[in-house]
């Protein structure tokens, strides 16, 4: 029997992959080739398929006597084809993909022009669907929206579905409590010190695709419940191109920017420059209830803000084929950011009887610079004919912040309290090195693919803070040694992973596993050092999809993640800028492990999809921002405190509709709705014990409209629960229509952001002693107008068609 089993399970193996063997590519790519003048078919006419980046065609078929064609069996990927016919100008499609779950491509009718009316030949461009779906996420195609010219990131990342950007521009995956930013799958928050800043100058131009990873394979970091990927162009075309743009807006915003890419036979040069203004201006209203046992008093705040801030962000790359079988991709990115603020706040203190015993005013100036440099390297080597490929990756960050705010507090009642002033002075670096290995190979004839991989993370932080209070006899400012330090970060993480995909006719499997083993210290100028034991964390990763009838898929996933506490959740250095709403960070918090499960079905038509997922999430010592409120003694004032705290366990289900509709190939509307129940339980505090409703909306509708014009339009809306209440905020809307000009190389852009107002937020937070209710507008309604201007210089095929055949009789 021992002797048996070996044979037994050698003979399944061949038998496995000789079965395997003989299953064919389903990939289709169909049509009909009709005259451009009268719509007669045209027969015989040769179909040349391309593999893209390929001079040579893979496969030369013909129409049949209707002017119809079939090209069957092709892999998934991406092609181009090239149509052809004797007294006809060629006429070639570009952007046709193949993929496991759109496999039949029904390019329509292909017009074929009299070479007496083009002696060139005619390209055009397969349109991508906008949105596309799988089991682990959503792919959100850039370039197939009028957002994809004249906008930034933090403007694209607003329509993406299941995406939600708050008003300060920090973008999360609905459902998921936290959601990290990648850029070409390394994660943007190590390169940046504000990743806010650099999404709002990273031009749209150079983004083609927006990938939203609700169960990230393994090959990623167990960190973050979700993963938002903004995948950048690699200028892929031949020959030089690329773009120039410039906006202006109503509200005083400016943007410009420019990208370029050059292509030759073995080599691509791409780069990106862009510059961005903006002003931000807003007020708020702040009314806080403090109940104590034996008082009860109010505070009533009002206050105002403008910023203006600038900055620039600048690209390089080079995708260069050594050989064959090894390429070598280098990039970097520089990002720089200015800004200058001034806030006023009035604070009323009122009596149990709501009579005003004392204001409070400050105001608060600010100066800031942030710039950051980040360099990635990345070699593939092909280690045999099957596919089989070693990959190498390099990625060196490092970024610096400084911000300077000046305070300035006065009492106008009683008029006898002495004003008060301080000045902050911060200072953050950042450094990080990120090394990668990966090793992937399919065992059975292409249709599966083992990976395995290693990784080592390494992160420094640097915060060296400064307050200064201005001493009025003395006259001058003197350090705070209380509040004044310097906080130190180092953070290493090696892993190691493995996982193996594999597909059959309609089914698809994913599963893999990663571990990690984190190490952290931080410490404190005054000599409070903490030392965070060595950890070992495995993510398990699952993924199961089917597709059927060529319209129908269903999936369910399943994936643990991590959330760990970082400098910002750990810093105990205090934010003293309004000394009754003080914060600052817990250095004893635990990493918070989430158990996420996912369902997601699929229905797909020639006009229409639609996509539902059910998704339930678990998490163990979630990390929560929290708020007490103290009675300071020897005074009827209250300080509320905010920090952050492992408050206890959170269960979330959420539902996700998803769809799309297209009655024309000139129309298109999409919508998606999320609503999400949450339930807290800590053992922290009762009042973080609370159930609530999370919602999320949105529908578009995009339109091409004769005269070359095109219109499209966005409505969101959120509305949010916490730990400790709830964010209600309100709808927000974009318009924008385009013309084209020049043979579509000049276009012009309108858009008018929220028609119906000005954003408004509404936040409720209560506690055992208090209540809070906060409002607030921002300047977020603007009309926006954008030229951009698209240049190209193609280099010329030497190699000559293939023939035509003779024209029938």
């Amino acid at each position: 029997m021992e002797k048996l089993l070996p044979k037994l399970c050698f003979t399944l193996l061949i038998l496995l992959k000789a079965f395997t063997a003989l299953a064919v590519e389903k990939g289709v790519i169909s049509g009909k080739v009709i005259e451009e003048v009268g719509g007669l078919s045209i027969p015989s006419a040769v179909i040349s398929v391309y593999i893209d980046g390929s001079e040579q065609p893979i496969i030369t078929s013909a129409t049949d006597e209707d002017g119809h064609f079939s090209i069957k069996n092709l892999k998934t990927g991406n092609y181009s084809i090239r149509v052809s016919f004797v007294g006809y100008a060629p006429l070639k499609v570009n952007g046709i993909a193949i993929t496991e779950k759109d496999f039949d491509k029904n390019l329509g009718a292909l017009k074929l022009t009299s070479e007496q009316n083009s002696l060139q030949e005619v390209t055009i461009t397969f349109q991508k669907p906008p949105i596309e779906f799988g089991a682990d996420g959503v792919t959100y195609n850039v370039g197939s929206t009028l957002l994809a010219e004249g906008s930034t990131a933090t403007d694209v990342l607003k329509n993406v579905p299941m995406v939600q950007v708050d008003i300060d521009g920090n973008a999360t995956i609905a459902g998921k409590r936290s959601t990290r930013v990648f850029i070409d799958g390394k994660p943007s928050d190590y390169m940046t010190s504000n990743i806010v800043d650099l999404l709002n100058v990273l031009p749209s131009d150079a983004i083609d695709k927006i990938e939203v990873l609700t169960n990230p394979p393994s090959k990623y970091s167990g960190d973050g419940e979700g993963i938002i990927n903004i995948v950048m162009k690699k200028g892929f075309k031949v020959g030089f191109n690329g773009n120039v743009g410039v906006s202006s807006g109503l509200q005083g915003n400016g943007n410009t920017n420019a990208n370029a890419s050059y292509r030759g036979k073995s080599y691509a040069i791409n780069g990106s420059a862009a510059y961005r203004y903006n002003v931000g201006k807003g007020d708020s209203h702040n009314f806080r209830e403090n109940f104590f046992p034996d008082t009860t008093f109010y505070y009533d705040q009002y206050g105002a803000y403008r910023n203006h801030n600038n900055g620039g962000n600048f690209r390089m790359g080079l995708d260069w084929t050594i050989s064959p079988k090894q390429s070598l991709r280098l990039s970097t990115n520089y990002n720089l950011n200015n800004s200058n603020s001034n806030a006023t706040t009035d604070l009323h203190y009122l009596s149990e009887e709501r009579i005003e015993n004392r204001l409070r005013n400050q105001h608060n100036t600010g100066k800031g610079n942030s710039n950051n440099f980040v360099f990635n390297a990345d070699y593939d080597l092909q280690t045999d004919t099957s596919g089989g490929k070693i990959s190498l990756g390099l990625n060196f960050n490092t970024n610096k912040n400084i911000d300077f705010r000046d305070y300035s507090t006065t009492y106008a009642q009683p008029s006898t309290s002495a004003p008060t002033l301080q000045q902050n002075n911060n200072n953050t670096g950042n450094r990080g090195l990120n090394v990668t290995f990966d090793y992937e190979k399919p065992i059975f004839n292409k249709r599966d693919r083992i990976e395995a991989g290693l990784a080592f993370n390494y992160r420094k932080n640097d915060n060296d803070l400064l307050i200064e209070n201005f001493n009025f006899a003395a006259q001058q400012f003197v350090r705070n040694n209380k509040l004044s330090n310097q906080f130190l970060y180092n953070e290493n993480i090696a892993a190691a992973y493995v996982s193996y995909n594999y597909r059959k006719v309609g089914w698809g499997v994913k599963t893999g596993v990663r571990v990690e083993l984190t190490d952290v210290a931080f410490d404190l100028s005054t000599g409070q050092n903490y030392n965070v034991k060595p950890y070992l964390s495995v993510f398990p990763n699952l993924s199961l999809n089917r597709f059927y009838r060529k319209r129908y898929n269903i999936g369910a996933t399943y994936s643990i993640r991590i959330n760990r506490p970082r400098e910002n959740t750990l810093n105990p250095q205090v934010n003293n800028v309004d000394t009754l709403n003080i914060s600052y960070g817990n250095p004893n918090l635990s990493p918070a492990y989430t158990h996420q499960f996912d369902i997601n079905f699929g229905a797909f038509g020639q006009k229409w999809s639609f996509n539902p997922r059910l998704s339930y999430s678990t998490s163990q010592g979630v990390i929560e921002r929290y708020r007490t409120v103290t009675l300071i003694p020897g005074s009827n004032t209250a300080r509320s405190e905010s920090t952050y705290d492992n408050v206890g366990t959170n269960n979330s289900l959420s539902l996700i509709l998803i769809g799309n509709y297209r009655p024309t190939n000139k129309i298109s509307a999409n919508g998606n709705f999320s609503v999400i129940q949450s339930n807290y339980k800590s053992q922290l505090n009762n009042s973080l014990n609370r159930d609530g409703l999370s919602f999320r909306g949105a529908i578009g509708l995009s339109m091409q409209l004769p005269l070359k014009t095109a219109f499209e339009s966005n409505l969101n809306y959120a509305n949010n629960t916490n730990a400790q209440g709830r964010s209600k905020g309100s709808i927000t809307s974009n318009f924008s229509a385009r013309k084209v000009f020049l043979s579509n190389r000049l276009n012009l852009r309108v858009t008018i952001n929220d028609i119906l107002g000005n954003r408004a937020n509404t936040f409720y937070n209560e506690g055992q002693n208090f209540r809070l209710e906060n409002y607030s507008t921002n300047n977020t309604q603007n009309f926006t107008f954008s030229l951009n201007y698209r240049f190209t210089k193609i280099t010329v095929n030497k190699t000559p068609p293939p023939p035509s055949p003779a024209k029938p009789q």
